[in-house]
């Protein structure tokens, strides 16, 4: 019998107000903002290979469509909020699920926050500068995003509903406008996408660390599994919304690469500022009027994608005060929009310390060594939890089991070893961090 608590039906979280189409919504928002418009930069730069940066993509899309559809059977069969939280605590525990809650909270949806509202900033300094680094300017336009999109959804769940919907929609036809656009009318040569940049050869660790970045990209596949215990009709809708939303995503990141190269050659990719790599290539495709109004369809992408994590992560947080694991203030509603007010501030509180502290590629590497190693440890509940709970409702299973879980879990174990030895120094910090949880969880289980 699960040990974790049913909602009540009197209690607010009951109340499943979040569509299927919402759902899909936050997934998509959630995974397509500041990775994708940006870290194909750092892979021109380490990579210098055209045809390999395009096969990393397609390989991560296939990495992520295997998490989705595992996940999509444990949201299916557990469709409560908290994700990960949820699905560690019926395998393993309390005390992997408490680190899984704390990693989202301190790294994963914090740092991700953190270098979206970054990212935000990198474009949005283009369109009032000449190029260069944005500096104190882009930390005060970050935390400008950060706190008017926590205003939004501390206004409960109906607005940030609405505001969410609004983004993704300007969003996923802002990014249509530049792929049709760039292959029809853009200036670009089909030559740049086979030319091969000034970088050596690249090593296995450089290749995995450029994987890093692509997973990065592709983080937030699960965000709809975080707010389970708000949509309609889980069982049903959570399976479709991950699985149309990761193939749909998927499509859309080889195309916007594949529009990156088009425009221009690696060799430019790969020259600085490295972070607003859609709006150099929109530059090149267009001329620099319509790079403009490009580089304002890409701010209002990645804010929609910053507002996705804001709303999500909180949900996360409630669970585990649910449950207990974290103090009960966690878990209290605020007025009649229903949001979890303390949560969502103290994620805010934490992700600008991130902002002030650190830097996008830090942010990236550090937050990826945690969300690919507790990915893959929620992929594996599947194996645990068909043999401990064979009677357990699973309106939908992964196919091809226990291949595609497997898969999961090796490649995500062998990324996280070659990027240890690449990248030691962010792996250290992330153990360290993991590590700050252990005393909050005792004293928790104290009181």
């Amino acid at each position: 019998m699960s040990s974790l608590r049913h909602t009540a039906p009197g209690d607010p979280a009951a109340a499943r107000r979040v569509s299927g189409f919402t759902a899909a919504c936050v997934l998509v928002s959630n995974v397509i903002g500041s990775g994708i418009f940006t870290t194909t930069g750092f892979m021109a730069r380490d990579l210098g290979d055209p045809v390999l940066i395009l096969l990393l993509w397609i390989f991560g899309a296939c990495l992520t469509l295997a998490g989705s559809l595992s996940y999509s059977e444990l949201g299916a069969a557990l469709p409560r909020s908290g994700g990960e939280y949820v699905y560690l605590r019926e395998a393993y525990g309390p005390f992997p699920a408490f680190l899984s809650g704390w990693a989202s909270f301190t790294v994963g949806f914090s740092a991700a926050i953190a270098a979206g509202a970054m990212s935000f900033a990198a474009y949005a300094w283009q369109l009032v500068s000449h190029g260069g680094e944005a500096g104190g300017a882009g930390t005060v336009l970050a935390l400008a995003l950060l706190w008017l999109l926590t205003g939004v959804h501390l206004a409960g769940v109906g607005a940030g509903g609405v505001v969410q919907r609004l983004l993704t929609i300007s969003k996923v036809g802002a990014i249509g406008l530049l792929v049709a656009g760039a292959f029809s009318v853009g200036q670009g040569s089909w030559a740049h996408v086979t030319e091969p940049g000034a970088t050596p050869g690249p090593s296995p660790g450089t290749i995995v660390a450029s994987l890093m970045f692509v997973l990065f990209a592709f983080s937030g596949w699960n965000a709809a599994g975080y707010i389970a215990g708000e949509i309609a009709d889980p069982g049903r809708a959570l399976p479709r919304a991950m699985l149309r939303g990761t193939l749909f995503i998927g499509c859309v990141y080889f195309l916007l690469n594949l529009a990156y190269l088009y425009a221009l050659p690696v060799s430019l990719l790969a020259q600085p500022p490295l972070l607003p790599v859609a709006e150099k290539a929109a530059e090149a495709l267009f001329g620099p009027p319509a790079a403009r109004f490009v580089t304002v369809t890409l701010c209002i992408s990645i804010a929609a994608a910053v507002s996705a994590m804001v709303w999500a992560g909180p949900r996360v947080y409630y669970a585990m005060a649910k449950d207990g694991a974290l103090p009960s203030w966690f878990a209290e509603r605020w007025g009649q929009g229903q949001a979890p007010g303390q949560a969502i501030l103290l994620q805010s509180l934490w992700a600008t310390l991130l902002i002030l502290t650190g830097t996008f590629e830090q942010l990236v590497i550090y937050s990826g060594f945690v969300l690919i190693g507790f990915s893959a440890l929620a992929v594996s509940c599947v194996f645990v939890l068909r043999q401990r709970q064979p009677d357990l409702p699973r309106l939908y299973r992964v196919p091809f089991y226990p291949f595609l879980p497997g898969v999961f879990v090796l490649a995500s174990l062998i990324i996280l070893g070659y990027g240890l030895l690449q990248r030691p120094t962010e792996a250290a910090w992330a153990v360290v961090t993991l590590l700050a949880g252990v005393p909050f969880y005792w004293l928790q289980r104290r009181r």
